[in-house]
């Protein structure tokens, strides 16, 4: 599991459940961020319940919209399809842009013992769909999308942050909004592989990947992507070929039916390794809790290899990386 709190500190209620249960990660949203003594203080309580191993502490800094650190304590960044217009002007200097970027995502969440950021966003939006994903996409095209997103993952893991591609295998064309309903996707899969497909399958090495709460009628016409054996196996894991860390999408969300520990429980039997819990509610927790299981077999294995891969960072310096970047950004 990988959950979330409900203030600026843990109750005495979160860090007992945490240690009797001992999620695999965090994560943290703007209502748990303050000013940076208070957020490495939670970041630091939270690792501390689970023996002080250098947990995923996850966060969504994206830029444009999606950005939970903010001013103060982060400057604003734009959005990823600012960075796109840059890379169709300029496929060169747009590239150079994302790398950036997600290179001083790293410095401003090292600093705060932040170690996972959920980007970059791989969904290739289509004309007509929710605004959802809208301007978090680098593009309408997949070359454009996969080759940004591939520049913003390596320049987070330069500095010490770990990429979660997002929101495999794709939530670019779906009419709604999963936070509220549940998008059905009527693609044929032909289709789906020519357009939607081909940013993830680019980065299909990268360790963490999360999945999207979209029916894909040709694939499965009953199920959500995160709770369909037939999707991951045959798609996500068989298809794109990724076989890093699958992560749910919230598991909250209003996209999913039955109970949270009907949704958790459904998540885990289709394949997924890890459920995602964000809102910081008790009783939700302790329902999501009651029904996944510790990590095993090859969700260890991933879940091992995610937390072997903390700890390299560049040694750059980041004022250059930041006057470059306002150089870059001045032309967009």
């Amino acid at each position: 599991m990988i959950l979330g709190c409900s203030g600026l500190a843990l109750t005495a209620d979160e860090k007992a459940f945490y240690r009797d249960e001992q999620p695999w990660g965090f994560i943290v949203f703007a209502r748990n961020l303050k000013e940076p003594a208070q957020i490495c203080d939670l970041v630091a309580e939270m690792r501390d319940t689970v023996g002080g191993r250098n947990a995923p502490v996850l966060i969504d800094q994206e830029g444009g919209r999606v950005q939970r650190i903010r001013e103060p304590i982060a400057p604003r960044y734009p959005s990823g399809a600012v960075l796109g217009e840059l890379y169709r002007r300029d496929r060169d200097l747009g590239l150079r842009a994302a790398w950036l970027m997600s290179r001083l995502h790293a410095f401003d969440l090292t600093r705060l013992g932040i170690n996972v950021d959920c980007l970059p966003v791989l969904d290739v939006p289509v004309e007509g769909a929710s605004n959802v994903i809208g301007d978090r996409a680098y593009g309408n095209d997949p070359e454009t999308v996969g080759a940004m997103g591939e520049a913003a993952a390596a320049g987070l893991k330069s500095g010490g942050v770990l990429p979660v591609m997002k929101h495999i295998p794709g939530h670019g064309r779906g009419m709604a909004d999963s936070h509220h309903e549940l998008p059905v996707v009527t693609t044929p899969l032909a289709e789906l592989e020519e357009h939607d497909f081909p940013p993830f399958r680019r980065l299909r090495n990268e360790l963490m990947a999360m999945s999207a709460h979209v029916v894909y009628s040709a694939v499965d016409p009953d199920r959500p992507a995160s709770t369909s054996r037939k999707v991951i196996d045959e798609i996500i894991r068989g298809s794109i070929g990724f076989d890093g860390l699958l992560m749910s999408d919230d598991v909250s969300m209003n996209a999913l039916k039955g109970s949270l520990g009907e949704r958790a429980a459904a998540i885990v039997a289709g394949g997924g390794d890890v459920v995602l819990h964000c809102n910081g509610v008790m009783d939700e927790m302790r329902a999501v809790a009651a029904e996944v299981p510790l990590l095993t077999g090859k969700a260890r294995a991933r879940a091992d290899a995610v937390e072997a891969a903390f700890g390299a960072v560049d040694g750059l310096q980041e004022i250059a990386i930041r006057d470059e970047f306002d150089g870059l950004r001045a032309t967009a």
